[in-house]
């Protein structure tokens, strides 16, 4: 009779415990990225009264006898399936749909999280404000190119940086000249080249018909430009069906006053241009920017940090790393929505997120904790009746116990 009360014992412990993790799922339910756990048993040793024995003679086999000594803990799985993304409209939260972690570290140990409830620390990192860990992946060099080959860092977004200006170099003249167009007949684009200090000027092409299919080119600086100046000319003909034939003239050459680099010598591409009968209609494009300061950003699918200029002008920032586990329900709760790999987990394979198996970054979302409350409750009531029938249990040993003792008077 005293198993049957060190048994109900064993069932109360494991049912407390089964209670304790439904308690820390519901009281997570609002957590983001929670991943409930959920506990699982199994009997201890049992005790044997008689051990099997192989049929023999004229007789079968006989099974063992054993009576159990009651229940333990196997483990307490984590629940490891996606959760519902909620939509914030931040533009640092971040959510994973599918597989993987974002990389956090310290500066000493890498963390594994999937909150993203990310901001722009005061240094330009990109951290979770609760608790000050950085972002890890990988920084775009001057030129906006990122190698993910190399080891991860911090990620940086260096909010009101000033970029250096392009100076302009080619230029693209599209559009018709019209062919029945009387000669002497005018049409004219214009053209903002950006010059080595950023410092934009306006130059205007016109086009003047000399003969049938043939016309001249001229260009010209705005009058109020003081520090730049042209005496670019040249010619372009057409093909008698109106295609183009050639052009002489490039590049238009700018004479600058200004400090800048002198001369600005634009190449000027006309082949696109047509000779067709009907309206003159010209447009041209620069290559070049002025300077600009990083305003904002944007983050894409992959991870892929996109700076946004006051200019215009945007520019790969960074890359955000993602991890991902052989066996993610092996990794190690740390408190602060943190996991750490264990030997169970295996190694991060620590990649873009896309990519080997890893899930996608939605950008303005948040992911919630997949706690579903209807099947805690329901484990809750379980809980509440294999405690309730394991104190039976003990009462009933009890009350047969003092029948025992009662045998003598």
């Amino acid at each position: 009779m005293l198993r049957s009360m060190f048994s109900a014992i064993s069932g109360l412990r494991a049912h407390q415990v089964m209670m304790d993790e439904i308690g820390n799922n519901i009281a997570n339910v609002n957590t983001v990225g929670y991943k409930s756990g959920r506990v699982n048993f199994q009997d201890i040793l049992s005790q044997t009264f008689r051990g099997a024995s192989a049929p023999q003679g004229g007789l079968g086999s006989i099974n063992p006898a054993q009576v159990g000594l009651g229940v333990t803990v196997a483990g307490i799985d984590v629940i490891m399936t996606q959760g519902n993304l909620q939509s914030t409209g931040r533009l640092t939260d971040m959510a994973i749909q599918g597989d993987g972690f974002f990389v956090m570290s310290d500066g000493g140990r890498s963390y594994y999280t999937r909150d993203g409830s990310f901001d722009v620390g005061l240094g330009g990192n990109l951290i979770n404000p609760a608790s000050g860990l950085n972002v890890q992946g990988w920084n775009a060099n001057a030129a906006g190119t990122v190698d993910t080959t190399t080891a991860t860092s911090n990620v940086v977004i260096p909010l009101g940086t000033r970029t250096t200006a392009l100076a302009s170099s080619t230029a693209t003249i599209t559009g018709n000249l019209d062919a029945a167009a009387a000669v002497g007949a005018t049409s004219s684009t214009t053209l903002t080249m950006v010059d080595s200090l950023g410092v934009s000027h306006s130059v205007k092409v016109t086009y003047t018909k000399t003969g049938a299919n043939a016309w001249d080119w001229a260009a010209t600086t705005d009058p109020t430009d003081t520090a730049a100046s042209t005496t670019s000319t040249g010619t372009i003909t057409f093909n008698s069906d109106g295609t183009y034939a050639s052009s002489t003239g490039s590049p238009v050459s700018l004479t600058l006053t200004n400090g800048a680099t002198s001369p600005l010598d634009v190449v000027a591409t006309l082949d696109a241009m047509t000779g067709y009968q009907g309206t003159s209609s010209l447009n041209g494009q620069v290559n070049g920017f002025t300077s600009g300061t990083l305003v904002t950003f944007t983050i894409g699918a992959a991870g892929d940090i996109t700076g946004v200029f006051s200019n215009g002008q945007t520019q790969l920032l960074g890359q955000i790393a993602m991890a991902s586990f052989v066996n993610a329900g092996g990794l190690l709760r740390q408190g602060q929505n943190l996991y750490a790999a264990s030997s169970a987990s295996g190694t991060a394979s620590v990649g873009v997120p896309g990519s080997g198996g890893r899930g996608t970054v939605t950008t303005g979302s948040l992911e919630m904790s997949n706690v579903d409350l209807a099947t805690q409750f329901t484990s809750m009531i379980t809980a509440e009746r294999g405690f309730q029938a394991n104190g039976k249990v003990i009462t009933t040993s009890d009350e047969m116990l003092q029948d025992l003792v009662n045998l003598k008077r």
